[in-house]
């Protein structure tokens, strides 16, 4: 009764897909989590071409020295599993990739919400102390990056009208909690001519793992139809359905028959850069959305 996620043949090949140029004297470190690297690069990549678009040079965390070739996890994975002292080694990797660009007061900007705001929360009970709290108070989702800055006068994005005129944008459950809905809907409200209107869900039901579950998979979609998946099915099929959280997307996929995407690709669409395809300079070959 669900469709298992599809492993992308080309993964997020994280600083290979950035530019080496400084547009400018604006930097940002991109936090690549692991659902987005593998299933779906294509939000990554469209965030380092809006990111660069407004002047920005994008650097993609790596692992530290010493800290092996895997690419950095926030850990959330091993906290839902029960695995403490994993998630707490994952949380450190992660500290001293990231020690640097703090001490430069870079921004560290994020694209699944589960993960970006682990750094905020559960981060800092892993690991106590100062540079866990800096990190903390770097970390941003991109939509909130965007705002920020478009607000204070650094950013303008040369957007123009999309192909869709309206939005129905649900909200990660994490979104939600920690109060940055507003800044997804001020994102897109950027693109010329695009109508945002927000689902007044709450959670999509599948959280993470639970929705695969055998055992829960009837909870799953009673809470996807308790508001999100109807408003979805209602939506016109010009309508754009936009859901930042990856589980949030595979809800909507197999609850609605219907294909959500993420902030940072309606942006690129609205520059019109291409979403899908890898850098031609990082040596890969296009890959189909």
């Amino acid at each position: 009764r669900r469709t298992l996620p599809v492993w992308s043949g080309e993964p997020f090949r994280g600083q290979a897909e950035a530019s080496a140029a400084s547009p400018g004297n604006r930097e940002v470190v991109l936090f690549a989590d692991t659902f987005n690297t593998y299933f779906e690069p294509e939000n990554l990549r469209a965030a380092v071409k809006v990111l660069e678009a407004g002047g920005y040079r994008v650097a993609v965390a790596a692992p530290p020295p010493g800290g092996g070739s895997r690419p950095l996890c926030c850990g959330r994975t091993y906290l839902a599993a029960g695995m403490i002292d994993e998630a707490r080694a994952e949380a450190r990797r992660t500290l001293e990739a990231m020690r640097p660009y703090l001490d430069r007061g870079v921004p560290v900007v994020g694209l699944e919400p589960s993960c970006l705001l682990g750094l905020r929360d559960e981060l800092r009970a892993l690991l106590p102390g100062d540079d866990a709290r800096r990190l903390a108070d770097a970390a941003l989702l991109f939509e909130e990056l965007v705002v920020r800055e478009t607000k204070a006068g650094r950013l303008a994005l040369p957007l123009r009208a999309g192909r869709h005129s309206r939005a129905l944008v649900h909200g990660h459950c994490h979104q939600k909690s920690f109060g940055v809905m507003p800044a997804v809907v001020e994102a897109l409200r950027l693109v010329p001519g695009l109508a945002v209107e927000t689902i007044a869900s709450g959670c999509c039901g599948m959280a993470g793992a639970f929705g695969f579950d055998a055992r829960y998979v009837d909870v799953s979609f009673k809470m996807g139809e308790a508001t999100l998946l109807p408003a979805v099915r209602a939506a016109s099929g010009e309508t754009l359905i936009v859901a930042d959280g990856t589980s949030c997307r595979h809800q909507i996929r197999d609850g609605a028959s219907r294909e959500a995407v993420h902030v940072a690709r309606v942006l690129a669409d609205a520059t019109g850069r291409d979403t899908c395809a890898p850098r031609p300079d990082a040596g890969l070959p296009s890959v189909r959305c």
